[in-house]
């Protein structure tokens, strides 16, 4: 844990003084700082990427075989689409939310209460925005990346790749984004590693079951449909799919500005919790 004389140092309203004897008042997230994060994380992670990039891109692509095979011999079309394609392209919004959130968590909670990382990090220039912000950076790259391994599946299996289907990792992107700050706002919140359940199974499956992955949300009641506005898994399943099938300009800019604002509140509240478990 930081200590008081790490945050005097670390905290907004910190000047800085230059080459030339000039103040210059420090920013919320300074650049550098949040490229050391980054960078911090991409040296350690080409230590562990296979283990890693094994599990993101091998349990979806399961889903997606498992569901595919099995189920798809038995209902071929579903929303007007072969069941193949239909979950094809859903099975993304899973891996992207393995990517993120499952990673995040975890990832963040041993580096804070086992290995004291964070500590450490704060007695450089660094305060507790960069340190959340750069971790969430990292996960959502990756996430934007190992979700295009269940679409690469699907196209084997007889998707037809277009041209929208180029802005799917950024889509990834910006859904790991939200969700990997979520998981560091969950990870400061739980009092223990084992407490991970109670968010894996009270929360991320039923947002996972519910997106529309498997099966159309509009099959739902009208209650659990209104809902589904609120399940960020949701807009990112409806956005891989008008990328693979044709975009609905309107209807897809609500989809971005809910995964945005999604984004901003984990932000908040991820910033919040972590600066009261590291500083306060």
């Amino acid at each position: 844990m930081s200590t008081t004389d790490d945050a005097g140092a670390n905290t907004a309203g910190a000047n800085t003084t230059g080459g030339t004897g000039e103040t210059r008042r420090l920013r919320w997230v300074e650049p550098a700082a949040l490229a050391g994060v980054i960078t911090h994380d991409i040296t350690l992670f080409r230590r562990y990427w296979p283990s890693t990039s094994f599990s993101a891109v091998v349990e979806p692509t399961i889903y997606l075989l498992a569901f595919g095979w099995g189920f798809g011999s038995l209902v071929s079309v579903v929303a007007g689409y072969r069941y193949v394609e239909f979950l094809g392209t859903g099975v993304v919004a899973s891996a992207v939310l393995f990517a993120s959130a499952f990673a995040s968590m975890f990832q963040t909670f041993v580096r804070r209460t086992y290995q004291k990382l964070y500590g450490a990090v704060l007695a450089a220039p660094v305060d507790v925005p960069e340190i959340v912000l750069g971790e969430a950076l990292w996960i959502a790259a990756k996430a934007g990346v190992y979700g295009c391994a269940p679409l690469l599946v699907a196209i084997a299996f007889g998707l037809d790749p277009t041209p929208g289907m180029l802005v799917i990792p950024f889509v990834g992107f910006l859904t790991g984004l939200g969700f990997g700050l979520f998981g560091i706002w969950t990870s400061a919140l739980v009092p223990s590693i084992d407490s991970f359940s109670y968010i894996i199974s009270g929360v991320l499956t039923p947002l996972f079951l519910v997106a529309g992955t498997f099966f159309p949300v509009s099959e739902l009641p009208g209650w659990a449909r209104a809902l589904s506005w609120a399940n960020p898994l949701y807009h990112c399943v409806e956005l891989v799919r008008d990328a693979a099938f044709g975009f609905a300009p309107l209807t897809d800019l609500g989809h971005l500005g809910a995964l945005g604002v999604f984004a901003g509140i984990m932000w908040l509240l991820a910033v919040r919790s972590m600066r009261r478990r590291l500083i306060d």
